[in-house]
C-alpha cells in the first residue's frame, strides 16, 4: 500500500495497462493534439507537487514506462488513469474533466468524423445490403460483428470500436430529431449474429426504432427485382443549410461526395431502392413475424 498526499492507493489500476490498442494514430491531428495537451498538463501537475515519475507510477498503479508514454503524448490514457492521477496529484477535478475529449480520441478517426456529420444532419438516409446499419445495432450485435473480423482485433481494439459504434446512437436523442430513413435487406435479418438471444434483442431494437415518429424503416425482400443497391451500402446526409454529403460502395470508389451531380445519382439510387422495398408498416410486421418465430 502506498500513501500519497494523505491518500492510500492500493494495488494496480489495470493489470493489462500496457495492452495494445491505445496508441495515438499519427494521422489523427486533432487526436494527437488532445493527447499531447493532456500529457503536458499531467507532467506539469506531477512536477508541481514534487513527484518523480517512478513515485507517481507506483501511486497510480501503472508502470513508469507507461507514465512516460502518456506524458509525452504517445499513449491515450484510460479514464480510470485520469481519475487516479487527479486524486493522487490533488488536481481538483481538472484532470478528470479531460476524460470526455480523451474518450473521443480513443474512437477511430473515420468513425468520429462520421458521427460528427450525423450529429449535424437534418436528414439521414441509409441502405444496407449485408448487415444491420451501425446506428441500429445493439451492443451484443456490434460486438459479435467486430469480433468476427479476420485477422482478429485485439480485445482493447474491440472495446474501442464497440464503444465508438454505440456512441453514434446519440443521434436518436437529438432535439429536434433528424428525419431518418433506413432500408435493410431481408437476408441479414435471418442471420442470428451473436446467438438466438442477441438476435432477438436486435430485432426488438429494430422494432423500437422503427416505431419512432422520425424514423422510417423498410425491408427489401430477397425476392425483389434487382436494384441499384446491390453493389453495397448507400448513405445520404442532408443538412439544414441545404448542403449534403453522400457515399455509395458501388459509386465514386466509395468516397464521400458533395458534388451536386454525383449526389443526384445517389439520390436516384436511394429513391429507387425505397420504392422497391416493403412499406414501413409491412416492414415492421415482417420483423415482428421473425421475432415471433424464435
Amino acid at each position: 500500500m502506498t500513501q500519497v498526499n494523505g491518500t492510500e492507493v492500493q494495488g494496480r489500476v489495470k493489470a493489462d495497462a500496457d495492452e495494445p490498442g491505445w496508441e495515438v494514430d499519427p494521422d489523427d491531428e486533432w487526436g494527437v493534439a488532445v493527447v499531447e495537451t493532456v500529457g503536458r498538463q499531467l507532467k506539469l501537475r506531477r512536477e508541481a507537487v514534487g513527484m518523480r515519475a517512478g513515485q507517481f507510477a507506483e501511486a497510480v498503479g501503472y508502470g513508469e514506462d507507461m507514465v512516460y508514454k502518456i506524458e509525452s503524448g504517445k499513449r491515450i490514457p484510460r479514464p480510470e488513469f485520469l481519475d487516479r492521477a487527479d486524486e493522487v496529484l490533488g488536481a481538483g477535478g481538472l484532470l478528470s474533466a479531460m476524460k470526455e475529449d480523451v474518450k473521443k480520441v480513443s474512437y477511430p478517426k473515420k468513425v468520429r468524423a462520421l458521427a460528427h456529420l450525423e450529429a449535424k444532419a437534418a436528414e439521414i438516409g441509409v441502405y444496407e445490403c449485408n448487415i444491420i446499419p451501425g446506428l441500429m445495432q445493439t451492443p451484443e450485435h456490434a460486438r459479435a460483428l467486430i469480433e468476427a473480423a479476420q485477422p482478429p482485433y485485439s480485445p482493447a481494439d474491440v472495446e474501442r470500436m464497440v464503444a465508438a459504434r454505440l456512441a453514434r446512437r446519440s443521434v436518436f436523442e437529438r432535439d429536434p430529431a433528424p428525419s431518418m430513413n433506413f432500408v435493410l435487406e431481408e437476408a441479414p435479418l435471418h442471420r442470428k449474429v451473436g446467438g438466438t438471444m442477441a438476435w432477438r434483442h436486435q430485432l426488438e431494437r429494430l422494432l423500437e426504432l422503427g416505431r419512432l415518429s422520425f424514423v422510417t424503416l423498410q425491408v427489401m425482400p430477397t425476392n425483389a427485382d434487382p436494384h441499384p443497391g446491390l453493389d453495397g451500402r448507400i448513405e445520404l446526409l442532408k443538412f439544414a443549410d441545404g448542403t449534403a454529403v453522400g457515399r455509395g460502395d458501388g459509386a465514386f470508389n466509395g468516397r464521400p461526395v458533395e458534388d451536386p451531380k454525383q449526389l443526384r445519382i445517389l439520390e436516384l439510387w436511394y429513391g429507387t431502392i425505397r420504392a422497391q422495398a416493403l412499406p414501413p408498416r409491412e416492414s415492421l410486421a415482417f420483423i415482428e413475424k421473425l421475432l415471433g418465430e424464435t
